[in-house]
């Protein structure tokens, strides 16, 4: 299961993120322990711990002491709001850097974004209107 080049370590604290993204791990829910982790994946669990411990130093887990680690209130909108900014900053503010290369006017881009098909159940704006901001890039 974990045959990603980044440590294992990262790729549990991935997998987590991702069940806490997806509402798979809701706020205040258990998750497994170190140890049935080790045991589940066959790992150390020194390194499942280490995982649990990178997640708790960025809010997203919390150590109830006797019972284990849970999702920590607030971590689903913690991880969106992270999520959100690497997308502007790391797909966004590039393709919009290679459209002003390209003279693609800002009411093009609206409108190809207004315009294209959502996939079912996504959120966001459902219009697919043209735009009426005819400001040019």
């Amino acid at each position: 299961m974990f045959d990603g080049p980044e440590p294992i370590y990262l790729q549990i604290a991935q997998m987590i993120r991702a069940q806490v993204l997806a509402g798979e791990l809701a706020e205040e829910e258990q998750v497994m322990s170190t140890t049935q982790f080790a045991t589940t994946f066959r790992i150390n669990p020194a390194t499942a711990a280490k995982a649990f411990a990178g997640l708790v130093d960025e809010g997203v887990l919390y150590k109830r002491r006797g019972l284990g680690m849970f999702v920590a209130p607030g971590a689903r909108e913690k991880l969106l709001a992270d999520h959100r900014a690497r997308f502007f900053d790391e797909v966004l503010a590039p393709a919009l850097a290679q459209a002003d290369l390209l003279d693609i006017p800002t009411a093009e881009i609206v409108d190809y974004v207004l315009g294209r098909p959502r996939p079912a159940g996504t959120s966001g704006d459902q219009s697919t209107g043209p735009t009426t901001d005819p400001t040019p890039r």
